[in-house]
């Protein structure tokens, strides 16, 4: 890996512990940090691949009062860094079944990731009350420092693992994986994939609505026109977005004339009182 590589690698993982606290540029999610991670190494069709397959997991992971969801940063920073590190590349670029590995281990890196958040979290409560401090003299300066200096941390416990993978060697990291014994990288796979099953149970539990259904449904009727890796013929994925857009329109449209229709004459929406009474 170049020291350009390395250097834009370490960017991209502080931009990615920023952003699991800011949440405004979403470099923290994995479809994000995963093809950023791919660009910085030139492997940006293999970090799409691994951002797309993690991103369906962390859909489910969301902060829940005082319980924190397991770290999604450091799972697709890490992860892709693995990647990067410990597939043989002279065999192409790896498929969705060559990533299981890394998609297991990115679990096993998002629960880690959750220790080092705690902590981070756990050191910033007295840096808030030295800001408090610094507020209390009148201290614009000091308030502000203390603020980026809290945000620095958030980011520093990404970069740091970060940097620690790209020096370790590849072949320490490819003989590490290659170690790992059949069954458990089967296991894991299956794992995988229940995590996956309840990320999209809780998506669907948090969107159920009258309103959702109806796309919902539409979305199992147009998968098999969407092409696929079997090289059935089927829509492009541009026109699956054209299709997408189309629709979004299509609801848009309709709901403005249902609230306009609503502030006229107070009529209530006629499917979603079917939906309801079933």
């Amino acid at each position: 890996m170049s020291v350009i590589s390395i250097i834009l690698v370490l960017i991209f993982a502080f931009l990615a512990g920023l952003e699991g606290i800011l949440d405004q540029w979403q470099f923290h999610q994995p479809i994000l940090a995963c093809t950023l991670i791919g660009l910085a190494t030139g492997h940006l069709a293999a970090g799409v691949l691994l951002g797309g397959a993690l991103q369906m997991i962390a859909l489910g992971w969301a902060n829940v009062g005082a319980a924190v969801a397991p770290d999604a940063a450091l799972a697709s920073v890490a992860s892709a860094l693995l990647m990067v590190k410990g597939w043989d590349w002279s065999h192409g670029n790896p498929n969705v079944q060559d990533l299981q590995t890394f998609i297991a281990s990115a679990i096993v890196l998002a629960t880690a990731g959750l220790v080092l958040t705690t902590l981070v979290r756990f050191i910033n409560v007295g840096t808030i009350h030295l800001a408090d401090a610094a507020a209390e003299r009148g201290s614009y300066a000091g308030v502000q420092g203390w603020h980026m200096f809290a945000l620095l941390l958030q980011g520093l416990r990404i970069a740091i693992p970060a940097g620690i993978i790209t020096a370790v060697p590849s072949h320490v990291v490819a003989d590490a994986l290659n170690a790992i014994p059949d069954w458990l990288k089967g296991g894991l796979a299956v794992g995988g994939g229940m995590v996956v099953v309840v990320g999209y149970a809780m998506v669907i539990n948090i969107m159920a609505t009258a309103e959702i259904w109806p796309f919902f449904f539409l979305g199992f009727v147009l998968a098999p026109l969407a092409p696929n890796a079997a090289g059935l013929n089927g829509l492009s994925l541009i026109a699956m977005g054209i299709l997408g857009v189309v629709i979004a329109l299509i609801y848009l449209t309709l709901s403005e004339n249902k609230g306009n229709a609503g502030a006229a004459g107070g009529s209530a929406d006629p499917i979603g009182d079917i939906l309801n009474d079933y």
